[in-house]
């Protein structure tokens, strides 16, 4: 398609449109000399916390406490913490990520890894424009199948929804 049969606008950004996610062909220093970009690292966990959160296998992030206290905060109706179980730091042109995670049972957790890895990469590196250094994963925990039947058990194993007979009379 040439550039004459495009319904794009030419020159500045047509008002009112945001743009995409970066592409190779289209990328830009953070550093110009009409200025600079910086990019919080908050920005940067969030992308990265997101990216790993879309591969198979990942549990859920974040060590125990961040954990339960992300789970206090979906009951009371918080919305949820994006960048839970995620650390970056940020340089003019470089960042590098640590994720805590945790995995599902039955994944191969070096395989997880890569993928992890390889999909946080190529976001923050798109989105950011930033090359990442490195990304360090810490798997806290694995994720049982029968913790998904536990959670609807009471006290002794019983089933939390069944009635029980009174203890005293």
């Amino acid at each position: 398609m040439s550039d004459t049969m495009s319904n794009r606008p030419t020159g500045a950004v047509a008002a009112g449109t945001v743009p995409r996610a970066r592409t190779q062909e289209s990328a830009t220093s953070l550093v110009t000399e009409k200025g600079i970009t910086s990019i919080d690292d908050s920005v940067v966990a969030k992308i990265a916390g997101l990216a790993a959160r879309e591969v198979s296998g990942v549990w859920a992030m974040g060590g125990g406490a961040a954990r339960a206290i992300g789970s206090v905060r979906g009951i009371v109706g918080g919305d949820p913490n994006v960048a839970q179980g995620v650390s970056v730091e940020v340089g003019e042109r470089q960042t590098a990520v640590d994720l805590d995670l945790v995995a599902e049972y039955g994944t191969a957790i070096p395989d997880l890894a890569a993928a992890v890895r390889r999909n946080v990469i190529a976001a923050v590196e798109r989105m950011c424009g930033l090359e990442v250094t490195e990304v360090n994963i810490r798997v806290d925990d694995v994720h049982l199948p029968e913790q998904d039947r536990d959670s609807d058990r009471g006290p002794g194993g019983r089933a939390a929804n069944v009635e029980q007979e009174p203890r005293v009379r």
